[in-house]
């Protein structure tokens, strides 16, 4: 499927949510046509060594997102929340006549993940007290799964000030062990 990109410098996973400002007149249209047919787009990490003219600055793994809510801000811009669907490959970039890159995306599953809940302790629980200190993260959020393992590991990839060409190595892992270890050195 052909899909509008969101290229961010943070990254979102299936399941997570996000708070954005939208004012560029691209993304305005983008996220305007997206709510008019149901539809959604993909929020994609920018890769700094990549080139703007190429299209390479963007990484290959996005996640397809939909708006799950918006309002008129205060500074008179649009506010979204946005809810990730599911991880998609990017690729066939193409730049519209406003700015706006569209590429054809396919869905993808990121990694399979057999660790119990118990195998992530003290994780599932640091990201709990995350949750009930940081009011901006938890109130994006009507259910928190602090007792389901890949909802903890992919809220931890978004959250932590991980760079995006690392992000993108655990996403192109084919199971979470190496995401749950680098997570245990950090929490531990």
């Amino acid at each position: 499927m052909k899909c509008p990109l969101f290229p961010l410098s943070a990254h979102i996973l299936p399941e997570g949510r996000m708070a954005l400002r939208i004012f560029e007149p691209r993304y305005v249209r983008m996220v305007k046509e997206a709510c008019a047919e149901g539809t959604g787009f993909v929020i994609c990490m920018l890769n700094s060594k990549g080139q703007k003219e190429l299209n390479t600055h963007i990484f290959p793994t996005g996640t397809y997102c939909k708006v799950i809510d918006f309002d008129l801000l205060e500074d008179g811009l649009l506010g979204i929340t946005i809810e990730g669907i599911n991880c998609v490959t990017i690729s066939n970039i193409e730049t519209e006549k406003d700015g706006l890159r569209v590429a054809d995306c396919e869905d993808v599953k990121v990694w399979s993940c057999s660790f119990d809940i118990q195998d992530l302790a003290p994780m599932n629980e640091r990201l709990g007290e995350i949750f009930e200190t940081y009011q901006e993260v938890s109130s994006l959020y009507e259910t928190v799964k602090l007792d389901d393992p890949l909802w903890v590991i992919n809220r931890w990839l978004e959250l932590l000030p991980v760079d995006a060409e690392q992000k993108q190595h655990f996403l192109a892992q084919k199971d979470c062990k190496k995401i749950v270890d680098y997570l245990s050195q950090l929490i531990e």
